[in-house]
């Protein structure tokens, strides 16, 4: 089944925590710390594949989600790190967020794109140790992985593309001169799916592709042929087939007209793209005319003047090489966000942010020693200047995720 579009839920791992302990000695009762870190939460990677031409395998695991951190443990043993989750995807994946931007756009085999990172696994209490700490009794707990939710659209890498009605003979044509091997009938829509071939005239090699036929409308969102004109979008070159049957309403000229609109519609810079015509069933009794100037004329089943068409398509595709190389892909560096804000929420102040969120990560903020380490924290990235800055005043209530404490600042800097 080929599936062209589908929406991703992905997760990193979750970090895990570190532990406070302490060395276990005959007669000392808490000897040194020893508490070892926990590991961090795996990735969520998408890595471009020459290997698939279809987005079914996440389709039908629409949620996937990295592997976890373990935790720490005693005699400074560390957690392991949570193993990353690699899904690879068609060359020609697009990659878009909720809001609709553009996150990458994979075109060559190896490119990746982190989706989901991993949380940052928690430290144990021998991480904490320093000159004026000798035996902390807090461990950090592990991060919660980021979540993305995003879209992938698969837009096939194609030299060529063939364009034109339902059974203008596109399948027939790229079964004859490649060794793809569509579905062919005698009824509309007989092509469900996209197809690519690979095409070779003496030296020369490209890749063509079968778009599924279009109808007038096609750009509006009528028949079937508007869930595929995206995939002409990376063509170098598009061959316009024409049918010149009884069977067909219109004629070639018509056709062509009609065609044309279409790609216009959707997209002025694709119908602006190298064009050939090509008037298939040459050998059809009937055959209507005339048909568009310069027009080749072909037959898919017979073979004649297929040869000939093979060649002018080489041409175009090579002149688009020379005068327009393939552009490399896309990945968006997005700016990294601000450490936290401030904002007010009735009678609490509110801190968002990660950075804010880290800085109480710890197990248990009952233990004095511990309070007195998240608040030099928060002072010392910014908070309580950032919350004087805004109005809070001593006494005022702070919530930083699911914390709610008292304000009052801390004067004291961390050595």
């Amino acid at each position: 089944m080929f599936v062209d579009r589908v929406r991703l839920t992905a997760r990193g791992g979750a970090g895990g925590a570190g532990v406070a302990s302490f060395r276990k000695q005959r007669g000392k009762p808490r000897g040194r710390p020893e508490g070892g870190s926990g590991g961090g939460g795996g990735d969520v990677i998408l890595e471009a594949s020459d290997s698939l031409s279809t987005l079914l395998h996440v389709a039908r695991h629409p949620v996937q989600a990295a592997g976890d951190g373990t935790h720490g443990e005693g005699d400074l043993r560390h957690g392991a790190r949570g193993a990353d989750l690699m899904i690879p995807v068609p060359l020609g994946t697009v990659i878009t967020d909720a809001a609709g931007t553009m996150l990458a756009d994979l075109v060559e085999s190896g490119q990746r794109i982190t989706l989901a990172s991993g949380g940052r696994g928690g430290r144990g209490n021998a991480a904490f140790v320093n000159e004026r700490r000798r035996a902390p009794s807090f461990a950090e707990q592990g991060e919660f992985g980021t979540e993305a939710e995003v879209w992938l659209e698969l837009k096939l890498v194609a030299d060529a593309a063939l364009i034109g009605f339902p059974n203008a003979g596109k399948s027939t044509l790229i079964s004859a001169v490649s060794a793809a091997r569509p579905k062919v009938a005698d009824y509309p829509f007989t092509t469900l799916e996209p197809h690519l071939g690979m095409v070779e005239v003496n030296d020369r090699v490209f890749v063509l592709a079968d778009i599924p036929g279009l109808i007038e409308g096609a750009a509006e969102g009528k028949g079937l042929g508007h869930e595929f004109l995206r995939h002409a979008e990376r063509a170098r070159v598009l061959v316009v087939l024409l049918d010149p049957s009884p069977l067909q309403e219109m004629s070639p000229l018509e056709q062509h007209r009609v065609l044309i609109g279409e790609l216009e519609q959707h997209s002025p810079e694709l119908a602006d793209r190298p064009r050939l015509v090509a008037v298939n069933k040459a050998d059809l009794a009937g055959a209507s005319s005339p048909a568009p100037d310069g027009a080749l004329s072909i037959s898919a089943i017979t073979g004649d003047g297929t040869i000939d068409l093979m060649h002018a398509i080489a041409d175009a595709v090579e002149g688009q090489r020379r005068d327009a190389p393939e552009r490399p892909g896309f990945i968006l560096h997005r700016p990294i966000p601000a450490a936290f804000s401030v904002e007010s929420d009735g009678d609490t102040w509110v801190v968002s942010g990660r950075a804010a969120e880290r800085a109480i990560n710890l197990a248990d903020l009952t233990v004095a020693e511990a309070a007195d380490f998240v608040a030099s924290r928060l002072s010392r990235i910014g908070v309580d200047d950032a919350l004087r800055e805004a109005g809070a005043q001593p006494g005022d209530d702070v919530r930083i995720g699911d914390l709610v404490f008292t304000f009052e600042p801390f004067h004291e800097e961390e050595e």
